[in-house]
């Protein structure tokens, strides 16, 4: 796989603006026939955008946070399941940015700049909570290790060059293993039936007794012993889809008022669009969507601020700062997409438009972490100064 190798922020945000409109005619159909995004994947791998955050003196753009959170938006108005893909990518190319030993940042940072995948295999079913994981890296003699276990939401994984696998070794610290593709003992299973983000594919992978060299394998659990901003930008990466979701349901909402509503008889105007009680609600609608959108630009803000000078202050306010655009993100996601029928009327329920697809994809990435808990830890800041925990959820 060859892919090219993005210069610079303004040449990946072009990029993105770029895959976005190809992306965006396509996305309706991919989602109702369940179409996975193959073809669209190697496009986005062969732009060199999937590489964007490798460092500058490794070759890369190594693209600042409010960039990165740009393209992820971008992406989510055209596609909510193809943004939603790489999320995990690029939480674990920060993992080997932070954690990664020389060798390992330069053989993955070259994969990446050639246009590899990362997936993910992190979470798993039937556990206590999201935090107990309980599949095993055992150690061998000869200093390499043996995976075992089940994972599940494991978006990313079918398409995946590289499958990023979080374990716990003999001592019950959190590990790191990157797994390549058809590894022996990997399967991959494409078992995702959600209501929405229908094509992300986020099912299950199985781990039996899979072998992995000692320098595939990075130290995770020391990612979280000082400040880090590893939760941080995984979240304002979810924050940008929720946003980009909540924008292009409103612009759809709008096409579809103009072209396709009838004014109610009462209003007395020509078209839908003269409509001042329906002119009110999106008046009301975009500015709950810039809300999200000016949160997301403070919390990138925040978060490029934190990694030029990481400290325990800093990072708690880039972490606060990403919940808060978080909460604000999902609000929006969730309300528009669902206001969308009540502003087009009722010729916008018929199944064959799919416009529903934005209430599915909102309200199913909207239930990755809980809105409430992040609620909990802003209040903790702001009334007592209480910094939030660092457990990569923040």
């Amino acid at each position: 796989m060859s892919a090219h190798v993005i210069a610079d922020d303004a040449e990946a945000l072009a990029v993105a603006a770029s895959l976005a409109a190809e992306f965006r005619p396509g996305a309706s159909a991919r989602d109702a026939e369940r179409r996975l995004p193959r073809a669209e994947l190697d496009q986005l791998s062969a732009s060199g955008l999937l590489a964007v955050t490798v460092p500058a003196d490794h070759g890369g753009a190594d693209v600042g946070a409010r960039t990165l959170a740009e393209i992820f938006r971008v992406l989510a108005t055209a596609d909510a399941s193809l943004a939603q893909i790489p999320q995990s990518h690029f939480a674990y190319v920060n993992v080997i940015r932070r954690q990664g030993r020389s060798a390992q940042r330069r053989f993955f940072f070259a994969e990446l700049l050639a246009g590899r995948r990362f997936g993910n295999a992190q979470s798993e079913a039937g556990t206590r909570h999201v935090q107990d994981i309980r599949t095993r890296l055992e150690s061998r003699p000869d200093g390499s290790y043996v995976l075992t276990g089940v994972k599940h939401y494991s978006t990313g994984a079918l398409f995946a060059d590289w499958i990023p696998v979080l374990a716990r070794a003999g001592d019950d610290r959190l590990h790191v293993a990157y797994v390549p593709s058809g590894a022996p003992g990997l399967t991959v299973i494409d078992d995702w039936d959600g209501l929405g983000q229908r094509t992300t594919a986020g099912g299950t992978v199985r781990l039996d007794g899979v072998p992995v060299p000692a320098d595939r394998v990075l130290p995770h659990h020391l990612t979280f012993e000082g400040p880090q901003l590893h939760g941080a930008v995984a979240q304002l990466l979810h924050a940008a889809i929720d946003t980009g979701i909540a924008a292009g349901a409103l612009a759809e909402a709008a096409e579809f008022v103009r072209t396709k509503s009838r004014p109610w008889f009462e209003s007395g105007v020509e078209t839908a669009a003269e409509d001042p009680l329906l002119i009110q609600r999106f008046g009301e609608l975009a500015l709950c969507t810039r809300a999200a959108e000016a949160l997301l630009r403070e919390a990138a803000r925040s978060v490029d601020a934190a990694q030029a000078d990481l400290t325990d202050d800093t990072a708690a306010e880039a972490s606060v700062a990403v919940a808060a655009a978080k909460v604000q993100a999902g609000r929006a996601a969730v309300e528009v997409s669902s206001a969308l029928f009540e502003v087009s009327g009722t010729r916008s329920a018929a199944d064959s438009l799919n416009l529903h697809r934005h209430w599915r994809d909102a309200r199913t990435h909207t239930l990755h972490d809980p809105a409430r808990w992040k609620i909990q830890h802003i209040g903790r800041f702001a009334l007592n100064g209480t910094r939030p925990p660092r457990h990569g959820l923040l």
